[in-house]
């Protein structure tokens, strides 16, 4: 299939759609490279405007004869969007009705849509389920529900087909080391504690040591962005119309602050300074996926699920990049 990536140009983005390439799609990357690097793109076909803009998005799906979407261009970071809600609901959810309504009016009937763990806020149990209680407690996961919200009621009144991917911690890089994680600002704890290893910053901060975990730092489940970009090809390939289902993408074990710190010193050989600080607000002790659903509809097997490996890809891709990409 010709397939339409959305910020395709991103990190995710970019390992996706060299999975896709690689099970015989072809991939058209379309981005407005506000957060993505034009040198992730590679040598797919490319886009350069907003999705924001749907005369744009029904001419680039007429000019290569797209037949699926994945859908990866958001803005991720819930600290943000606490402080500029507006930007959260109008960038992540506003544009998800203009896709959505590109795709029926040129009759692209199978999305694949990036969803986050964020929709499930603090949990009421671990590990998370898909139908456990929605309840996001920052616009950035209200945003992305927003979105699932109306695949549901497209999928209803107008057959579109979609598969909606919760994802956990995403880390990690391409183990050739062609393309890995530069966001900027940086706000993921691997990528900073990479940083710090680099001298690219001081050391890193542990936001609260006291909670109800065996070391008392919060535990998150960590899944290998090459793992992730796997399952997207899986879930389009599992689109039924009219239907949209629903899959966490984590690795289904958890690693604690100290522990993810603690492989950084392990792989990098550096000693890392890390400092304890206040906790931040909203920080749930624990977010595990259960990714049941995903192994047993999608028959998806994460090929990379130690955290050391995690780093190690991670760490080859920011020593040959010191300064990320060239762009």
């Amino acid at each position: 299939m010709n397939v339409l990536l959305t910020g395709g140009a991103g990190y995710i983005g970019s390992h996706v759609s060299r999975s896709l390439a690689a099970a015989g799609h072809k991939p058209v990357i379309y981005d407005s490279l506000v957060k993505g690097h034009r040198s992730a793109v590679g040598d797919f076909d490319f886009i350069l405007a907003d999705v924001a803009d749907g005369d744009a998005l029904r001419q680039a799906i007429a000019k290569y004869d797209v037949q699926a979407v994945v859908h990866l261009a958001a803005f991720i970071e819930a600290g943000e969007s606490v402080a500029k809600p507006d930007l959260y609901f109008r960038n992540n959810t506003i544009i998800g009705m203009t896709l959505l309504d590109a795709m029926r009016d040129c009759g692209v009937g199978k999305c694949v849509f990036s969803s986050t763990a964020a929709v499930y806020g603090t949990p009421d149990r671990v590990p998370i389920r898909e139908d456990d209680r929605l309840q996001p407690i920052n616009p950035y996961g209200a945003s992305k529900l927003c979105v699932e919200y109306m695949l549901r009621a497209y999928a209803t009144a107008y057959g579109l087909g979609f598969v909606s991917l919760r994802y956990f911690n995403v880390a990690g890089a391409d183990p050739v080391g062609e393309i890995g994680e530069d966001h900027r600002p940086e706000t993921h704890l691997i990528p900073l504690v990479l940083q710090a290893a680099a001298g690219k910053r001081a050391g890193i901060q542990i936001y609260g040591n006291d909670y109800d975990t065996p070391d008392g730092t919060c535990i998150r489940d960590y899944i290998h962005v090459c793992d992730l970009a796997c399952a997207h090809v899986l879930a389009l390939d599992g689109i039924e119309p009219g239907q949209v289902k629903v899959y966490n993408l984590g690795n289904g074990e958890g690693f604690s602050v100290k522990e993810v710190i603690d492989a950084c010193r392990e792989v990098t050989g550096c000693d890392i300074s890390a400092e304890v600080a206040d906790r931040r607000p909203g920080d749930p002790p624990r977010l595990v996926a259960s990714s049941d659903q995903a192994a047993d509809k999608l028959k998806w097997r994460p090929e990379y699920s130690e955290l050391e490996t995690i780093v190690t890809h991670a760490w080859d891709w920011h020593r040959n990049h010191p300064d990320g990409y060239e762009d």
